[in-house]
């Protein structure tokens, strides 16, 4: 995979975000929010494994901690037409540490071992290991040194993982919900580039607090990738440069100014309708686009209380309604200051995985 991605968020990218992120970036991989091995193998595979094919390279996250039943289950999503599947062990919500699976895998590297091991065995695509630097258990027992994140790494080695996604924090499970978990263990950047250090040969992507591509190019001195969470849905317009600075390519045309990204979304949310799928679906990912620029409060306020909440859209009428909308807010406007931005904004962020 390349230099940056979207980190897989539950409940928020949905293969609509997907599709919204691929008008501003052509070159980010992009992940699907995490998928339990359960729903692939005994519920509607088809609802959580479509994708438009615009959306490659694309990751598909597992979630599970049966080998035989993850295997069975990455299988599947190669023959969906996936670039990497993913596992995930770095969710720290207490429904994914109940299920034994998530950041409480690290408890268990010869474990993940086997995981890995299998997935490889059933796949010829890339396998993928997302982690926490460490856990410490609710019992208060964890696996936090160096030696201990070293030991981990090696056992996905060995199991034939050559790419590890790390978010520089440790999970405390248990006792902080998943918000907590992405705020109060501080971020340790250093530890990670010291996996680098310590692990030449391997891809190394960082994750963890990072919002800006400034910030992702800093951190490109030290890591092989940059993979960012929560900034990817409050401030997504920051990736329409990030074909240009960090591929060296040409941004898309769709991601010229905020309102060419509304308007190239439209034939899409067509297509979404003629499906049944309601409209707040798709363009719920787009509530965002004008952050920090005047006219975002009111560009999310009427998407939310005149466009969502209605039922009996049609093509005409709902193209209409956006033009009307996007007449509202000035064009080349001045970006508002920080603490204008922070003021402006309502969104609360998602659960990264």
């Amino acid at each position: 995979m390349g230099l940056l991605s979207v980190a897989p968020m539950m409940d928020y990218t949905d293969r609509h975000y997907r599709f919204f992120l691929r008008l501003l970036s052509r070159h980010t991989t992009l992940y699907t929010e995490m998928v339990p091995d359960t729903a692939i193998r005994f519920g509607n595979r088809h609802k959580f494994l479509r994708y438009d094919p615009c959306e490659h390279p694309v990751v598909l996250q597992l979630g599970g901690s049966d080998s035989v039943a993850l295997a069975e289950s990455a299988a599947i999503g190669e023959e969906y037409g996936y670039d990497a599947i993913n596992l995930n062990c770095g969710c720290p919500s207490e429904r994914v540490e109940h299920g034994n699976f998530g950041a409480s895998l690290m408890a268990d590297p010869l474990h993940v071992r086997r995981i890995v091991e299998a997935m490889n065995q059933a796949v010829s695509i890339p396998v993928t290991v997302k982690h926490r630097i460490g856990i410490r258990e609710r019992s208060g027992v964890g696996r936090e040194s160096y030696d201990e994140l070293k030991q981990f790494v090696s056992a996905c080695v060995d199991g034939g993982v050559s790419h590890f996604i790390v978010h520089a924090r440790i999970a405390i499970l248990g006792k902080l919900n998943p918000a907590q978990n992405r705020s109060i263990p501080p971020l340790q950047y250093e530890t990670v580039y010291r996996l680098k250090q310590d692990f030449p040969e391997l891809f190394i992507e960082i994750n963890g607090g990072i919002r800006t591509l400034e910030e992702a190019e800093l951190h490109l001195k030290h890591v092989d990738g940059i993979m960012i969470g929560r900034a990817a849905c409050d401030t997504p317009l920051l990736f329409a440069e990030a074909d240009h600075r960090i591929y060296g390519t040409q941004n898309p045309e769709t991601a010229e100014s905020e309102k060419a990204v509304v308007r190239a979304l439209l034939p899409y949310l067509h297509l979404q309708m003629d499906e049944g799928i309601p409209v707040h679906h798709v363009l719920r990912h787009a509530a965002n686009l004008f952050y920090g620029r005047p006219g975002a409060r009111l560009f999310r306020r009427r998407l939310a209380e005149e466009i969502f909440i209605r039922r009996d859209w049609t093509v005409a009428t709902i193209d209409e309604a956006i033009e009307e909308l996007l007449s509202c807010i000035p064009d080349d406007a001045v970006p508002l200051r920080d603490d204008e931005q922070l003021a402006s904004s309502f969104f609360t962020p998602p659960v990264d995985r």
